[in-house]
């Protein structure tokens, strides 16, 4: 059985030989004539719209960081706070639930102008995007944690005459950590999409270099830039990955380094 720092190199080393294979398929059938350059740009159009364009880029990659981590972390709070509303009461579950997948089933771009609207044009708007489409999973996942809690552990608590607050603290809220990392994993990816959704809209960060570039008929940049949000959202999940880790690695099987 290997170890987690053994692990570590061949989890980066896998995707990184996965990658530059794809690279180099890639720039085969670009240069080799096989896929027209208008369709898909050969790799090395790519890295060098990375190295000319890098200041705009960057810029861009900031801003929609920026929105995104704002977006992130506010469907993270308030997703907990309804998530642990709704664990109260089935009748207040089943009053507020489909009203938490309304934000999962609406599509952002069709939402997006209306949040100009409210919002006008620039950030608020892209981190109101960002909330709406990140929040139900931390809902979803919150609320499957907390009601997951063993019963007979519960019942083992409230035999010892354990306070509500307590049974919540020392129980719920420690069984439900890996389904509440989860959903925060999948937050992390959406929050980056509906950043750029809301960008395509209200302007600023990545999204507005993507759609400039759409209009230039630039696809190496287009591509350059969504490479970047693509590395923000990895960036994102990896973060929560550190902290999940940290907090569940003590005592619980799925980052304890176990059999696998």
């Amino acid at each position: 059985m290997k170890s987690r720092k053994e692990r570590v190199p061949q989890n980066l080393f896998l995707p990184l030989i996965v990658g530059i294979a794809a690279a180099v398929v890639g720039e085969m059938l670009t240069r080799g004539g096989l896929i027209a350059g208008y369709l898909l740009p050969a790799p090395s159009d790519v890295l060098r719209a990375l190295a000319m364009d890098a200041d705009e880029l960057w810029r861009g990659f900031l801003s929609t960081a920026l929105s995104a981590s704002v977006g992130w972390f506010a469907s993270a709070v308030f997703g907990f706070a309804a998530a642990l509303v709704m664990s109260l009461s089935d009748s207040v579950r089943r009053a507020l639930m489909p009203y938490a997948v309304f934000f999962q089933t609406v599509p952002v771009i069709a939402l997006a102008p209306v949040l100009v609207i409210w919002f006008g044009f620039g950030r608020p708007t892209v981190i109101a995007s960002a909330f709406i489409v990140s929040i139900f999973p931390v809902i979803a996942s919150t609320l499957l944690g907390l009601r997951s809690t063993d019963a007979l552990l519960v019942e083992l608590f409230r035999s010892y005459r354990a306070r509500p607050l307590t049974v919540f603290w020392r129980l719920r809220l420690p069984a439900a950590l890996p389904a509440i990392f989860g959903g925060l994993r999948v937050a992390a990816g959406l929050a980056v999409i509906g950043a750029v959704v809301g960008e395509f809209i209200a302007g600023g960060g990545l999204g507005e270099v993507i759609d400039a570039a759409r209009t230039q008929q630039r696809l190496d940049r287009v591509f350059a830039a969504v490479g970047l949000s693509s590395a923000l959202g990895l960036i994102m999940v990896s973060t929560i990955n550190v902290v999940a880790r940290r907090c569940l690695r003590p005592w619980h099987e799925s980052e304890s380094g176990g059999v696998r």
